[in-house]
């Protein structure tokens, strides 16, 4: 992969039963990836949709240009609370799963710096209500449809907006050396409801914050 300049993208948790399921993240990291890169270190890396602040940390630890990280919507505004708050929240849960507050504001904090480590990873995943509301529910949160208009509650929040576009639209492609989308988006700062569910031939899906007012309206040019 390093010969072929060829990226190592990765969704970084490690699987083995005995590990806490909020520690696969680190344990992975400490056990997994830092040796591989300490052994590749032109090897490119993305760990996709980080979820704690030793992924911010290791990120910011290694060479910039060869290891990054995407970031999801739900891991920024949401914290583990959020599956359980009201009762059991199957469509907030997500892999890698939602973390510690303490984790979700180092996040926060890594994106809206302005670091070109970090960019645009929605993760969005469409299951079928169904397969959300059951006695084993599919991981996964459908949030392409607020995706944009959450990430820029955030960055509004931290006084970053200014770093919003560089964040979805330019340090991704700058990292894989592949030119930047010439096609723009216009966010509007005009309240929108988010549909209660999108329904299609065999069912429906529940979008992420179904049913609730986001400030951002996302529009093509």
């Amino acid at each position: 992969m390093v010969k072929h300049n060829m990226p190592l993208l990765v969704h970084g948790e490690v699987t083995s039963p005995e590990v806490d399921m909020f520690d696969r993240e680190k344990v992975f990291i400490e056990t997994i990836l830092s040796p591989l890169v300490q052994k590749f270190p032109r090897l490119k890396v993305v760990m996709e949709h980080v979820t704690t602040m030793d992924a911010v940390k290791f990120v910011e630890s290694c060479t910039e240009g060869f290891v990054a990280a995407t970031v999801t919507p739900q891991h920024l505004v949401l914290n583990r609370n959020s599956l359980f708050q009201g009762g059991l929240q199957p469509h907030n849960y997500c892999l890698p799963v939602l973390k510690r507050e303490i984790h979700r504001e180092a996040l926060v904090s890594a994106v809206t710096s302005g670091s070109k480590r970090f960019f645009l990873g929605t993760d969005s995943a469409p299951h079928d209500r169904r397969r959300k509301e059951c006695s084993c529910g599919c991981a996964g949160i459908y949030n392409a449809p607020v995706a944009l208009s959450l990430y820029a509650k955030v960055f509004e929040k931290e006084n970053a907006l200014d770093k919003l576009e560089a964040f979805t639209s330019f340090n991704g492609p700058d990292f894989y050396g592949l030119p930047r989308n010439n096609l723009k988006i216009k966010l509007s700062k005009t309240p929108w409801k988010v549909p209660e569910s999108f329904t299609y031939a065999s069912g429906d899906i529940i979008p992420m914050f179904a049913g609730e007012m986001l400030d951002w309206l996302p529009t093509p040019l």
